[in-house]
């Protein structure tokens, strides 16, 4: 398989990961299922950046893009931790809040 070859199914695969994240984030309505979207989607992205930084066997490979990649990663688990806490911490909320039911020390 040629290089020109493999780089093209990096893109390609980024590409329909892309599109599939995109679809889920637009087509839900759970918010769940919407972070898990949003992480296909990074992953589609960062899948675009190594094809784009497709390496000549001749020249020195750039560090650049891998870089921005292991950055991407770093920022998007966190980004999903907080996101995961915050649907918690909302779901929480909900279930303790729901009208026509007291919660807290003085209820019986």
């Amino acid at each position: 398989m040629s290089l020109t070859h493999s780089v093209f199914l990096y893109a390609l695969g980024g590409f329909a990961l892309f599109t599939l994240g995109c679809h889920g984030l637009l087509a839900s309505a759970h918010p769940l299922r919407k972070i898990l979207a949003l992480n296909i989607l990074g992953s589609g992205v960062f899948l675009v950046l190594i094809a784009a930084a497709g390496r000549n066997p001749e020249a020195v490979p750039d560090p650049v893009p891998h870089a921005m990649v292991l950055t991407g990663l770093v920022v998007s688990v966190s980004a999903t931790a907080l996101a995961l806490t915050l649907l918690l911490r909302i779901h929480r909320g909900a279930r303790t809040k729901r009208p026509g039911k007291e919660t807290g020390a003085g209820a019986p």
